[in-house]
């Protein structure tokens, strides 16, 4: 859930539990951006339900992708500037599941 603060949009409202709480805007596309790399995430295995790695498309805002490969919860390759696709790493499918719970998404079934 996003909320308007003010016209520079700066601040999204964070909901945890009963409340919300603001939080920056950058924070939020770092989140969110790491959701929708998970939801869109397949694999090479024959299997989805048992695959172990997963790749996402790279559509996203680079300084986003850069800064979530920094935290190791993608992985952008030896070329990143040629690469069109992203590793999700272990790190990054545990805390896109929480991001997926705590914005109330159900993950594919």
């Amino acid at each position: 859930m996003t909320v308007q603060t003010d016209d520079s949009c700066d601040d999204i409202w964070r909901v945890t539990g009963k409340s919300m709480d603001k939080i920056k805007a950058e924070d939020a596309m770092h989140d969110l951006t790491l959701a929708l790399i998970y939801l869109s995430r397949f694999t090479e295995e024959k299997s989805f339900k048992d695959a172990k790695e997963f790749h996402a498309w790279k559509a996203y805002d680079f300084n986003v992708l850069n800064r979530l490969e920094d935290e190791d919860l993608i992985s952008q390759g030896s070329r990143p500037y040629k690469n069109k696709s992203v590793y999700i790493t272990d790190t990054g499918l545990g805390k896109a599941r929480q991001i997926l719970e705590q914005y109330g998404i159900e993950d594919w079934q």
